[in-house]
C-alpha cells in the first residue's frame, strides 16, 4: 500500500507534507508568542490550512492487511477479547508493527492519531507478558488522560488472562498508586512526572523492566518532559525492547530515537498532518455574534457529539456555563478542575450522556473518545501543531468527522 513503507536504518528521514487544502482563503492569522527576556514575535498561521473540503468522497480506496489478528499466533484467550471488543482486522499501524514487536525489534511507530496505535503495541505486549508471566513493561504518555485510556484498553483486552497493571499519574492519589505498586504488576503506566516521583521514592525498580513504551514522544517532548524521560530511560537494562511512537517526525523525536532505540524497523502509515476523512473549514464571526454562531450550529441534527476548544480556562468554564444555560447538556475540563471532575465529565462525554464537552488544549492531550462528530476551534489554537491534535478527536479509526474554526 502506497504510503507504508518500512526502513531499517536511520536515515532520509523525510517530515511529511501537509494535507491538500483548498484554495479558500490565503489569509494568515497573527499570533504573538512570548519567550524569556520579554521579546515578542509574531507566528502566522495560514488560515487555508484551516479549509479541506475535497476530503469526504465515495471513492475513498479501502485498505486491505496483508495479515488477520489470526495470522500473528496470539494466545486464544487474547484472541477471543480482541473478537469481544469487534476488532475485524488489523489497522494499518497494527498490520505493519505487530509482527515486529512479536520478535523482539525496537520499533518507531509514525501514524495519524485515531489509528489504533494503542492496539498496535498492547497486543503484542500483551502477547509477550502471557509467553513469559514474569515479564514487566513501563509505558510512558504524556497526559493522565491517555495513560487511563491505555489502562481501559488493557483491562479489556487482558480480561481473564490473569495480567495486572497499575496506572500512576499525577492529581490522582499517589497513596492509592503506592498500594497497588506493592502488589504484582505486568505493565505499569504513567506519566513522566509521576512516574519519576515513584522511582525517586524506590516503589519502582527499573532494574526488573524488560521493555519500555513511549507513547505520543513529540508531545512529551512538547510538554517538556525530555529530562524526565531520559531519567527513566538511564535507569533501565541496556539490553531492553524499546517502543517509540509518534505522530511527527521532528529532528528532536529522531534525535531521541538515535538516543533510545537500537538498531529500530521504523513503520510510518502518516499520509499527511491530517486524516483526509477529517473535512475542515472555516466561520469568520464578529465577537459579539460568536456564541450565537455556536448555539445556531448546535442546534442542527448532525452535531450529535461536540468538542470545543477554548484557548483559556475560564474561557472554556465560561462557555459551558453560557451553553448550560441555553439549554445545552455540556461540560468542561481543564486544569482548575480536579481530576475526578474531569475524569466525570469525560465519562459522561463517553457515555454520551452530554452532547458537548469544552476543553483547553492541555486538558484534552490524548483523549480517545469514540464517535466525536465535530471538533470546533472556538477559540484560535497557537500553532498549527495544536491545531492537528484538536481535530485529530474526530475521524478516528477511518470514521468522517468535520472539523471548523472560528475565524474572528
Amino acid at each position: 500500500m502506497s504510503g507504508i513503507f518500512i526502513l531499517l536504518m536511520f536515515r532520509n528521514f523525510k517530515k511529511n507534507s501537509y494535507n491538500r487544502f483548498s484554495n479558500h482563503s490565503r489569509n494568515r492569522f497573527p499570533q504573538k508568542r512570548r519567550f524569556s527576556g520579554g521579546a515578542q514575535f509574531t507566528k502566522k498561521i495560514n488560515i487555508s490550512k484551516f479549509i479541506n473540503k475535497a476530503v469526504l468522497t465515495e471513492k475513498t480506496e479501502s485498505f486491505v492487511p496483508a495479515n488477520q489478528f489470526k495470522d500473528f499466533n496470539l494466545d486464544s484467550r487474547l484472541m477471543a477479547n480482541i473478537v469481544a471488543k469487534n476488532y475485524t482486522e488489523p489497522t494499518p499501524i497494527q498490520d505493519k508493527i505487530i509482527s515486529h514487536i512479536l520478535e523482539g525489534s525496537d520499533v518507531m511507530g509514525v501514524a495519524n492519531t485515531g489509528t489504533g496505535k494503542t492496539g498496535a503495541f498492547l497486543i503484542p505486549l500483551i502477547q509477550k507478558a502471557l509467553k513469559n508471566p514474569k515479564e514487566k513493561i513501563l509505558i510512558v504518555v504524556p497526559t493522565r488522560e491517555l495513560a487511563e485510556q491505555i489502562n481501559r484498553e488493557f483491562k479489556s483486552l487482558a480480561k481473564g488472562l490473569r495480567l495486572y497493571s497499575v496506572c500512576c499519574v499525577g492529581g490522582a492519589s499517589i497513596r492509592a498508586q503506592i498500594f497497588d505498586l506493592k502488589q504484582y504488576n505486568n505493565f505499569i503506566i504513567g506519566t513522566p512526572g509521576r512516574l519519576k516521583d515513584l522511582i525517586q521514592r524506590k516503589f519502582i525498580n527499573l532494574l526488573s523492566f524488560s521493555t519500555i513504551v513511549l507513547d505520543e514522544a513529540d508531545r512529551m517532548l512538547d510538554m517538556g518532559f525530555i529530562g524526565d524521560m531520559k531519567f527513566i530511560v538511564s535507569l533501565m537494562p541496556k539490553n531492553r525492547h524499546t517502543l517509540l511512537f509518534s505522530a511527527t517526525i521532528i529532528r528532536e523525536v529522531e534525535t531521541l530515537a538515535r538516543e533510545f532505540l537500537n538498531n529500530p524497523v521504523i513503520i510510518s502509515v502518516k499520509t499527511g498532518d491530517t486524516p483526509e476523512n477529517i473535512e475542515q473549514d472555516i466561520i469568520r464571526v464578529g465577537g459579539a455574534e460568536k456564541i450565537a454562531v455556536l448555539q445556531s450550529l448546535l442546534f442542527k441534527v448532525e452535531f450529535t457529539k461536540v468538542l470545543i476548544f477554548g484557548k483559556t480556562k475560564h474561557g472554556v468554564e465560561n462557555l459551558s456555563k453560557k451553553l448550560v444555560a441555553r439549554g445545552f447538556k455540556a461540560e468542561s475540563i481543564h486544569g482548575n478542575k480536579s481530576h475526578p471532575q474531569r475524569q466525570k465529565s469525560l465519562e459522561s462525554f463517553r457515555g454520551n450522556r452530554i452532547q458537548i464537552l469544552v476543553a483547553t488544549d492541555v486538558a484534552a492531550r490524548g483523549l480517545d473518545i469514540p464517535d466525536v462528530s465535530h471538533v470546533i476551534n472556538y477559540d484560535m489554537p497557537n500553532t498549527h501543531e495544536d491545531y492537528i491534535h484538536r481535530i485529530g478527536r474526530t475521524g478516528r479509526i477511518n470514521k468522517k468527522g468535520m472539523a471548523l474554526t472560528f475565524i474572528d
